[in-house]
C-alpha cells in the first residue's frame, strides 16, 4: 500500500489547519488513520451532503454539521420529509461533486458582513450561530456554489471524498432543546477507499443483526413499553440471565470481602444537598413530596450508603470497610437519547462504597482492579483504562484532587497498566478510573469505574477511630464493574450475539421427545436435569422434529436433547451442542459431566 495522503497539518503551536494554509509553520500532517485525519474528513463529507441538499431542495435551510464518533451529521430544517429514495437522490448529487473536484476554499470576512451574507439567503440558524459569536473576522468555508459558516479545516478539494453512504434520517431539536424546532438530520459515514465502506457497512448489517432491542424481542428477555418510556420490562427468561449474572456477582464480591447493603430509592433533599448532587446534578434527577417534605429519587447510591456507614461509629480494625449495594438508580433522559437497555431512565447499578486509611488507597485501587479484570476476562472482553482528571464543575480542594489523581496515577503504574489520560472529565467529587471494554465486534464501552473521593468524607464529616485513639477522617472510593446491570445485559447480548455461553444461558438444554410415545421418558430426563440445577425444558409441541430442533436453534439454546425409540430403550439421549451439531448419543450421567 502506498504512502498516505496527508489531510491537514498541525502547526508547530498545535493548531490543526487547512494543508494549503499560507504562512504555518508545520509541524507534522495528519492522515485518514488519524483521529484528527477522520475528523477533518468526516466534517468535510457533511458540507458535501449539505451542498447535494441544497441543490435538491433548495428550501431547506442548514444549520450543523459535525463530525461525530462514527462519521458525521448535517441536521436540516425543510417541511419535506426525507425518504429512503431522497437519500438515494442526494448520494447521487454528492457523486456529482465529487466528480467535479470543486476546490475547497477558506475565506474570512468581518462577522457582520457574514450575518449579512446568510440573511440575504435565508439562512437563518448561521445568522443566529453568528449573532452569539464575539470575534470581529469569522471563517467560511467555500465550494462551487455552496459557503458554510465554519472554523474548519477542510480537505483540499470534493474530489478527495473517496467512498461515502448515508446511513439514515432521524429528528433532532435544534441545540438539543425540545422547545426549539424539529429539525432532519441525516447520518452518513465516508473513507478512503470503497473497501474500507464495504467493510465498515459489513459491520454495521453484523451490528443491526446483533442488536439487543432486536434479540431481546426474539429471545423474549425484555421489552420496552409506551407506558414506560426508558424503564424496561424484564421477561422470565431475562431475569433468569440476569440472576445469574448477579449471583455470579454475590459471590465473587463475598470472596473478596465484600458486605451487601441496601439503601432508600427516595431520600430528603437535604440529603442531596449536602452531598453535591443538588447542585451538580439536578437537571438529572426526579423529585417527590411526602407530607410537605421535598425528596428527591436517587440518580446516585453513595449519599445513602454514606448514612449507612455514619449509623456507628467506626474502628480502623474495619477497614478497609468494603460495603456494596445492587442500587436502582432514577436518571432524567430525553426521550430522544432513550435506547434500548443502553440509554434508560431507571437501572440497577453494581455499586461500591470502601472506606479506608490513606495508607491503603493503592493496594484498594489494586484490589478493585484486579477484581473487574476477573469479570471482564469472565466474558471474553479486552479492555482500555482511561485516568479522568478535576472537571471544572467540582467541589473539594486543589490539594484533595491532587492526592486524589497521584494515588490512582501510582496504583495504575504499580500494576503495569497502560491508561490514556482524559484531561476534565472526572467526577464533581474525585478523579476516577474508567475501563472501556472491547466487544466481539470491536465496539468500546464504558462499564467500571474507580472514583477516588476526599471531598465526601469531609462534606459529612465521616471519622473513624484510628489507632492512636482519635478520630481521624477516612478516604472513600466509589467503584462498579459492570455499572449498568441492565446496560451490561445488553451489551453481553450483542457482544454474544444472543447466544450466550451455558452457565448464563436462561436455557441451558432443551429435551426435544421426536412423538408423543417419547414424552414419558423426555419428561424423566428433563427432571433429572433440573435437579441437577440445569435450566432445562421439555418441548411438548405437535411439531415435526426437524421444526423442533430449528426453533431451539432459533432461541440458542447451548443443547439439545433428542428422545426417540433408541433412546428410550437404551436409557441413553442424542445429544446435540449449539456450535459442534450432532454429539451422538449418551448417558445421562456424561452428559452432566459435559456440561459441567
Amino acid at each position: 500500500m502506498g504512502e498516505k495522503q496527508p489531510i491537514a497539518a498541525v502547526t508547530e503551536d498545535g493548531r490543526l489547519v487547512d494543508l494549503n494554509r499560507k504562512g504555518e509553520k508545520v509541524k507534522k500532517y495528519v492522515v485518514f488513520d488519524d483521529r484528527e485525519g477522520k475528523d477533518v474528513y468526516w466534517h468535510s463529507t457533511s458540507h458535501l451532503l449539505a451542498q447535494a441538499v441544497k441543490r435538491l431542495f433548495p428550501e431547506a435551510k442548514y444549520t450543523i454539521g459535525p463530525p461525530i464518533q462514527e462519521g458525521f451529521y448535517y441536521d436540516f430544517d425543510t417541511p419535506h420529509p426525507f425518504t429512503e429514495e431522497d437519500l438515494k437522490r442526494i448520494e447521487k448529487t454528492m457523486k456529482k461533486i465529487v466528480r467535479d473536484n470543486l476546490p475547497i476554499e477558506r475565506e474570512e470576512l468581518p462577522r457582520e458582513k457574514a450575518v449579512e451574507y446568510f440573511r440575504e439567503r435565508g439562512e437563518s440558524y448561521k445568522v443566529e450561530l453568528l449573532e452569539e459569536l464575539s470575534e470581529p473576522t469569522v471563517s467560511l468555508y467555500r465550494q462551487g456554489e455552496f459557503v458554510d459558516l465554519c472554523r474548519g479545516p477542510h480537505l483540499s478539494s470534493t474530489g478527495r471524498i473517496n467512498a461515502f453512504k448515508l446511513l439514515s434520517v432521524s429528528g433532532a431539536y435544534w441545540r438539543g432543546d425540545e422547545r426549539n424546532p424539529m429539525l432532519q438530520r441525516i447520518y452518513g459515514i465516508s473513507f478512503e477507499t470503497k473497501e474500507q465502506l464495504e467493510e465498515y457497512l459489513h459491520f454495521l448489517e453484523e451490528a443491526k443483526r446483533r442488536d439487543h432491542r432486536k434479540l431481546g424481542r426474539e429471545l423474549d428477555l425484555f421489552s420496552l413499553q409506551e407506558e414506560g418510556p426508558g424503564f424496561p420490562f424484564f421477561h422470565p427468561k431475562g431475569m433468569t440471565v440476569i440472576n445469574t449474572l448477579l449471583e455470579k456477582w454475590r459471590k465473587e464480591h463475598r470472596k473478596s470481602g465484600y458486605q451487601e447493603i441496601q439503601t432508600p430509592i427516595m431520600l430528603d433533599r437535604s440529603l442531596w444537598e449536602r452531598s453535591g448532587h443538588w447542585d451538580h446534578y439536578r437537571e438529572n434527577m426526579y423529585f417527590s413530596q411526602v407530607e410537605e417534605r421535598e425528596f428527591a429519587i436517587k440518580p446516585m447510591n453513595c449519599p445513602g450508603g454514606i448514612l449507612v456507614y455514619q449509623s456507628r461509629l467506626h474502628s480502623y480494625r474495619e477497614f478497609p470497610l468494603r460495603l456494596a449495594e445492587l442500587g436502582l438508580v432514577h436518571r432524567h433522559e430525553l426521550s430522544g437519547v432513550l435506547h434500548g437497555l443502553m440509554r434508560v431512565r431507571c437501572f440497577t447499578q453494581d455499586d461500591a462504597h470502601i472506606y479506608m486509611e490513606p495508607h491503603q488507597i493503592t493496594n484498594e485501587i489494586i484490589a478493585v482492579m484486579e477484581l473487574a479484570d476477573y469479570f471482564y476476562r469472565l466474558f471474553g472482553f479486552d479492555y482500555d483504562i482511561e485516568l479522568s482528571t478535576r472537571p471544572e464543575n467540582s467541589m473539594g480542594t486543589d490539594e484533595m484532587w491532587e492526592t486524589a489523581t497521584t494515588s490512582l496515577s501510582n496504583a495504575l503504574c504499580e500494576v503495569d497498566k497502560s491508561y490514556k489520560l482524559n484531561e476534565g472529565d472526572g467526577a464533581f467529587y474525585g478523579p476516577k478510573i474508567d475501563f472501556h471494554l472491547k466487544d466481539s465486534l470491536g465496539r468500546r464501552w464504558q462499564c467500571g469505574t474507580i472514583q477516588l473521593d476526599f471531598s465526601m468524607p469531609d462534606k459529612f464529616d465521616l471519622t473513624y477511630v484510628a489507632e492512636d485513639g482519635a478520630r481521624h477522617r477516612p478516604v472513600m472510593i466509589h467503584r462498579t464493574v459492570l455499572g449498568s446491570i441492565e446496560r451490561f445485559l445488553g451489551i453481553l447480548i450483542e457482544h454474544y450475539g444472543g447466544a450466550f455461553p451455558t452457565w448464563l444461558a436462561p436455557v441451558q438444554v432443551q429435551v426435544l421427545p421426536i412423538a408423543d410415545r417419547h414424552l414419558p421418558y423426555a419428561g424423566t430426563v428433563q427432571q433429572l436435569l433440573v435437579e441437577k440445577d440445569m435450566r432445562a425444558e421439555l418441548n411438548q409441541e405437535k411439531a415435526t422434529l426437524g421444526a423442533k430442533i430449528r426453533k431451539a436453534q432459533m432461541e440458542k439454546v447451548p443443547y439439545i436433547l433428542v428422545i426417540g425409540d433408541n433412546e428410550v430403550e437404551r436409557n441413553m439421549v442424542a445429544v446435540r451442542e449449539r456450535t459442534d451439531g450432532d454429539l451422538g448419543p449418551m448417558e445421562l450421567d456424561r452428559f452432566f459431566e459435559l456440561v459441567k
